[in-house]
């Protein structure tokens, strides 16, 4: 197959799975029967893109093949044969060239988390179904964001999605009445679809632009809808203060440059000065939420002018903050390290042992990485190896394995 076909193809499905599906659920209000229309459309395209060519917007020729196919199978269905008639007006999609409306995008997808979202969901299946539809992610990288296994996360969905059918969950945004309490869920897709792109679960490298601005996007657009509402408001902080460093976090050869090792004069002054605009609105508006708590731990290493003048201990004080509100294993995780970093590696080590027995940590390779640097710092060097071949074995990304395998080669030549 012609490779510039292949790789439109999966930017394609990287960057438009989400808005291809959204409007073919308008069309078949049945995910299942959309997301077999939308792979047709994508195994379709690898057909016919290498003798026609790449269409101007792969995401209209997408669609258009989609809806067909939807309008097709529907008409097939006698079950559903009185519902045709209000599917006239699809049946005559527009050109594949033709643009589609750009307002209908983010209308279109937010309907369909809200739909994933809904609160007869229990909250995991929300955040993982919304993930494996909205933003196209396969069930193993849901699974690894989610920290639970493949064939728990691919069970989750499958009843996810039975349950919207069988329920009747409307597809279709809440009300104004409706829609802070419906939140919750949608700001943890939002975070998780931010994260994994952040730092890509597997693959050679460290990031994934398209998720990173897909969440900034969205994020975005839950702010706009709640302008006063602390946890939209801290959530688009955080993915601002952190993507801020997006150009430091890799060297010019690719590899890994750790937070202490990057210059800050490359950070991105402009999102960093909204970040801390929203910090600040954020914390104003409201008992202190999640998101603004993580925003706020952000904003300290934004303002700090370099690595050892980073307010540790104040950060510190934030994840004790968040873990009264967040009680979550990698939140402390995460107060664990920065602990390592305010009063020494040996403090790091007893905090991490008090949360080493956390199921949720035996195959995080995070906790294996700060066990194996705190070691490192103390000179335990057999130690150390040992545990970075533990986070080693866990770790899927190639930059973050190259990361690893290059600590593991320094500590092999110190006695």
């Amino acid at each position: 197959m012609d490779a510039t076909v292949a790789d439109a193809v999966a930017r394609a499905h990287g960057r438009q799975w989400g808005f291809v599906l959204a409007a073919t659920v308008r069309v078949t209000r049945d995910l299942d029967l959309a997301e077999e229309c939308v792979q047709e459309a994508y195994a379709q395209a690898l057909r016919q893109w290498p003798d026609e060519g790449v269409p101007k917007r792969p995401e209209a020729w997408l669609t258009t093949v989609a809806r067909r196919r939807a309008v097709d199978a529907l008409r097939r269905v006698d079950t559903l044969r009185g519902k045709l008639p209000l599917l006239a007006g699809e049946r005559t999609a527009p050109p594949a060239d033709q643009d589609l409306v750009d307002r209908d995008i983010p209308d279109d997808r937010l309907r369909l988390i809200f739909t994933c979202c809904h609160p007869s969901l229990d909250v995991d299946t929300r955040v993982g179904l919304t993930l494996r539809l909205v933003c196209g992610l396969s069930t193993a990288e849901v699974g690894r964001a989610l920290l639970v296994s493949e064939p728990t996360m691919a069970a989750r969905i499958t009843r996810g999605k039975k349950k919207i059918k069988a329920a009747g969950i409307p597809y279709r945004e809440p009300s104004p009445e409706e829609l802070p309490a419906r939140l919750d869920a949608v700001l943890d897709v939002v975070h998780l679809v931010f994260s994994t792109g952040h730092t890509a679960p597997s693959g050679e490298r460290l990031q994934r632009r398209d998720l990173i601005e897909r969440a900034l996007h969205l994020a975005r657009v839950l702010h706009e809808l709640l302008p006063d509402q602390s946890g939209a408001g801290g959530l688009l902080a955080l993915i601002l203060l952190t993507d801020a460093r997006r150009r430091t976090r890799t060297r010019p050869d690719g590899s890994l440059a750790l937070l202490s090792e990057q210059d800050r004069t490359l950070w991105n002054a402009e999102e960093i000065q909204e970040g801390l605009r929203l910090v600040a609105s954020a914390t104003r508006h409201g008992p202190p939420t999640r998101y603004a708590q993580m925003a706020a731990i952000a904003a300290v290493h934004a303002r700090a002018p370099s690595w050892e003048a980073t307010d540790w201990s104040r950060i510190v004080d934030l994840y004790d903050g968040m873990l009264r509100i967040w009680p979550s294993p990698v939140v402390a995780l995460n107060r664990a390290i920065a602990v390592g970093q305010a009063h020494g590696p040996e403090a790091g080590l007893r905090c991490l042992a008090d949360i080493s027995a956390e199921p949720k940590l035996t195959d995080y390779q995070y906790f294996a990485a700060a066990r194996a640097d705190f070691l490192r710092r103390l000179h335990r060097f057999d130690e150390a190896r040992a545990a970075y071949r533990e986070a080693l074995a866990r770790t899927t990304n190639e930059v973050e394995r190259e990361f690893l395998l290059s600590r593991i080669d320094e500590l092999g030549a110190l006695p």
